[in-house]
This record gives C-alpha cells, sequence and structure tokens, in this order.
C-alpha cells in the first residue's frame, strides 16, 4: 500500500487530516479546530462511519475533492471549496487530496485540510460577533444586527451612520426590547472610537448608595472598606459609556454627571485631584423623556445635555413587516445555534405573531422563537410550538374579530330590512294586506317586523 506524495507541500499549514475507503466512507479523522464538527453538528463519535458527501447540503461524488482523487486515483493539491452546513451555513475549506494505492488500485485517500471563516462566508451574524476580534471592545453587536425592512428603521440606521463620526452625546428612546444597546454599540463599532472600551451600565440594576462609586470610582480610606478603584468614566477611557435607564439616577447623581460631562473631569470618592476623562456617553430611556422631565424624574439640564442627538425607537408592532424579515433571520440563527434545521414556519404561524401586539419587542420575538425550537417536532414551526400566552391571544383575538364581523353582518341586514320596510309603508299608506303583499311575507310576520322596528 501506498500514498501518492510527489505533490505534497507544506503540509504543516493545514489543521485537519481525514481517512476515506473507496467507498468515501471516513475511517480516520484528526481534527485541530473541533468547531467544523459543531458547524457540521455532529458530535465526535458521529463522524466515524459516514460518507463524506453526507454532511453537506452541496457536496455530491462530483464535487467532493475525496470522490474525485478515488475516482481519478490523481493528486488535487490546494483546492478550495465551498461548503454548505446541514443547517445553511457557509464556510471555504482548503483541500490537499491524495490516493491510497494498494497493488495498482485505489483503495482510499487522503485529505489534509483547513476551514475558513471569513467575514464573507459566515452568515450568522451572532458567530461573527462571538468572534474575539468582535469581542476586544467588549461589544457583540454591529449595525449589521440592525436587521429591518421598515422604513423608519432604515432612516435611523443612516442617521447611526452620521451619528458615529461625531463625539455628541446620544440619547435613545425605547420600549423594553426595542433594541437600545444594539444601537448604542452600532454607534461606537461605527465610530473612530471603536478600538476603545465600550462599558454598559443599567442604572435601576445597581443599588443607589452603590451608583456614585460604581460611576466616578473611590480613594482608599474615603470609607469603611474602600478601596482605590475606578470608576466606570475612567475606565471608559477613548471610548463609550452606555447608561440605560438614565432617569433611575438621583438629582444629586444627575448634577453630578452633567458637570463630568460639561467639565470631561471627574473626582473619585474621597478624592482630591480631578482626573480629566476622553469618553463618550450614550444613555438610555424606556420612557418619553419629555414626560420624565415634566414629572421631575429627569432633570431637565441633563436632558438637554444627553439629547443632543435623540433616537426614537419604535415597537415591533409599528414595525409589522419586520416580524417576518426577523422571523428569517432568527431562524436561521437558531438552526445554527442548536445545530437544527427548520425550513421556516407555517403560515398561521406568522398570521398568529402578526396579530399579537408583542409587549417585549424584539427580545419577546427572539425568545418565542427559542421556545418554538425546543418544541418542534418537524422541519416547520406550528401553531402548537409557540409559546402558550401568544397561541391565547390569538385565539381570543379571532373570537372577537369573528363576534364583531357577525355582529356587524346582522345589524347591516336589519337596518336594510327597516329601510325597505319604511319606504314601503310610504308607498302604501300603511294598509298592511298591501304592504305584505309587496314585502312578499304573511301578516303576522309583517306584524312582527313592525313591532320590532317600532313602526306602528
Amino acid at each position: 500500500m501506498k500514498i501518492d506524495i510527489r505533490n505534497i507541500e507544506k503540509l504543516v499549514d493545514y489543521d485537519n487530516i481525514l481517512v476515506a475507503d473507496k467507498e468515501g466512507i471516513i475511517i480516520f479523522f484528526d481534527l485541530a479546530d473541533l468547531n467544523v464538527l459543531r458547524e457540521i453538528g455532529l458530535r465526535p463519535e458521529e463522524f466515524m462511519g459516514k460518507h463524506i458527501t453526507s454532511f453537506y447540503k452541496n457536496l455530491t461524488n462530483e464535487n467532493s475533492t475525496i470522490m474525485r482523487v478515488i475516482k481519478s486515483g490523481k493528486a488535487e493539491s490546494n483546492v478550495r471549496q465551498l461548503l454548505v452546513t446541514k443547517s445553511g451555513n457557509h464556510f471555504e475549506s482548503i483541500n490537499s487530496t491524495y490516493p491510497i494505492i494498494d497493488n495498482h488500485k485505489v483503495i482510499g485517500a487522503i485529505e489534509f485540510s483547513k476551514h475558513i471563516y471569513s467575514k464573507e462566508n459566515i452568515q450568522s451574524l451572532d458567530k461573527m460577533a462571538s468572534h474575539k476580534v468582535y469581542r476586544k471592545n467588549n461589544t457583540i453587536y454591529t449595525i449589521e444586527n440592525i436587521i429591518t425592512a421598515n422604513p423608519n428603521m432604515r432612516a435611523i440606521k443612516n442617521r447611526i451612520k452620521k451619528i458615529a463620526k461625531t463625539n455628541s452625546t446620544v440619547l435613545i428612546n425605547g420600549k423594553t426590547g426595542t433594541g437600545k444597546e444594539v444601537v448604542a454599540q452600532s454607534i461606537h463599532n461605527l465610530s473612530d472610537r471603536y478600538g476603545s472600551p465600550f462599558l454598559s451600565l443599567n442604572c435601576v440594576a445597581i443599588p443607589p448608595n452603590l451608583l456614585e462609586s460604581t460611576l466616578f470610582g473611590t480613594v482608599r480610606g474615603s470609607f469603611t472598606g474602600s478601596t482605590d478603584m475606578p470608576g466606570l468614566m475612567e475606565q471608559a477611557e477613548g471610548g463609550t459609556l452606555f447608561l440605560d435607564e438614565i432617569n433611575s439616577l438621583d438629582f444629586y447623581l444627575q448634577a453630578k454627571l452633567l458637570k463630568a460631562i460639561e467639565e470631561k473631569m471627574i473626582r473619585r470618592i474621597g478624592g482630591n485631584k480631578n482626573i480629566y476623562v476622553d469618553i463618550r456617553i450614550i444613555s438610555a430611556t424606556n420612557e418619553d423623556p419629555e414626560i420624565l422631565v415634566s414629572e421631575k424624574r429627569l432633570r431637565e439640564d441633563l436632558f438637554y445635555r444627553l439629547g443632543v442627538v435623540q433616537i426614537d425607537l419604535p415597537t415591533l408592532a409599528e414595525r409589522e413587516e419586520d416580524i417576518e424579515t426577523l422571523l428569517e433571520y432568527y431562524i436561521h440563527f437558531y438552526n445554527n445555534y442548536m445545530n437544527m434545521s427548520i425550513d421556516g414556519v407555517k403560515p398561521e404561524v406568522l398570521e398568529c405573531f402578526k396579530r399579537y401586539p408583542w409587549p417585549g419587542n424584539i427580545r419577546e420575538l427572539k425568545n418565542a422563537i427559542e421556545t418554538a425550537y425546543i418544541n418542534a417536532t418537524s422541519n416547520q414551526i406550528s401553531i402548537e410550538d409557540i409559546p402558550k400566552r401568544i397561541r391565547k391571544y390569538n385565539e381570543v383575538e379571532i373570537s372577537n374579530q369573528k363576534d364583531t364581523k357577525e355582529w356587524s353582518l346582522k345589524n347591516a341586514i336589519e337596518e336594510f330590512e327597516k329601510s325597505i320596510i319604511i319606504s314601503e309603508v310610504k308607498n302604501t299608506n300603511g294598509k298592511l294586506t298591501e304592504l305584505a303583499t309587496r314585502l312578499g311575507i304573511s301578516k303576522q310576520l309583517l306584524n312582527y317586523k313592525l313591532e320590532k322596528y317600532n313602526l306602528r
């Protein structure tokens, strides 16, 4: 037995080795990157004994490098191959494949390969974000994560690109789940500050007595147990600080924050020196900021300082056309994330989703699809797979519409009937026998209808 190695060059550059028999069945493999198996949707123990073409949608005996080499007996070197996994992900493989020959017969092939995950090959934006390059500045979202077909949201995406070029403060107003942090991170990653940290603080999640030290830092000995600790405004130096639910800060802290933004200076709690900070402040609220100001929950001067640029995010109910767009996106996302292969949703599911008001907005839609994936028993999401609260709302809505239609039709018919009787009463001068004849009904039925419509 021998392997044709005449054309083997730089095999040290390859990560993976795979051996298949003459039928294309895998009999040995060694993968440096186990994510290759994760992409395919198999565990290591499930890889052996499978035909080489069974893992990919687009791989056949004709275009598989392994199968071609087994058939021709000739080596193929540095061949680029686009692979499409069962879950729909695309990536490229570079293969060098050589026949295994015994007694002048090809009995198998050995393939050396490496997989390339370029931005163009990766369709799942979540996978892009999970790469360490996209996490070095503490972000996981870019503007590409704003998935929309809605004209208003498209306009917001265009505004984000312009806003990112400035250092102006930004106030994002939107209900829970509308994507405020996605917008904030998009601005940061499009700006010249992308190489510096993006830090996020949900102001309502921190106890009020700790908020000041969290933002401004402390000096050792300033209070019992205090240490020299930089606050978030220092830690975000050169980058962006995102303050969510900004209105939960008490008025004292709002005043201190305003001063820090305007002077670009802070002082740690217990400290005696000013510290210059170069940061961009992006803030957010899930309530109308003008109402917050009128109710004295947000300082008017801070509102004007934070809202040099204001972005108002629509609810999902206000961008109905995005429900289908987001459905497609999250189906692709969960196919990859859960190693499943769901083709789509049944028509009644889409109609149900379009009726539902989505109080939790995009976050709720994403979670609903995840629930459906857990419940799914076929390659299409059915009405039984989605969360119960959405199904029940849909049933009530259909029932209400049905009742409304029945009531409307009944009343319309009665109004029409009444108008005909009134018209004929005038034409017959109230003579009941003639009136009944003209209407084509009995005198008894006529009397009933005259009573019913108060026409006596």
